[in-house]
């Protein structure tokens, strides 16, 4: 069963870091380029970055360049997502998700709720 699950999610003060882990089942994550959403109530869910399955790069959007960084441990078979200097308006639920290059997201994880708020 092709699964993905995040965690690390949680409560968080303004300024502060959260790690969010986005793991796989039933694939091999270095196959697949992953990407990281956000959707904020009310709000239309924004791609936040990204990392490729051929060569690793990263790509950030600007709202959290600088702040947050993907990175993938291949023998875990997990990617992730650290988020520094975090700020209220990045409260969100956040997603990963997995598609084949040149593919469309196709495989989602069930999101886990991040809240930045003193």
């Amino acid at each position: 069963q092709v699964q993905l699950v995040e965690s690390g999610g949680g409560l968080v003060q303004p300024g502060g870091s959260l790690r969010l882990s986005c793991a796989a089942s039933g694939f091999s994550l270095d196959t697949y380029t992953i990407g990281w959403f956000r959707q904020a109530p009310g709000k239309e869910r924004e791609g936040i970055g990204c990392i490729s399955s051929d060569d690793g790069e990263t790509y950030q959007a600007d709202s959290v360049k600088g702040r947050f960084t993907i990175s993938r441990d291949n023998a875990k078979n997990t990617v992730y997502l650290q988020m520094n200097s975090l700020r209220p308006e990045d409260t969100a639920v956040y997603y990963c998700a997995a598609r084949v290059l040149g593919g469309s997201y196709g495989t989602w994880g069930q999101g886990t709720q991040v809240t930045v708020s003193s």
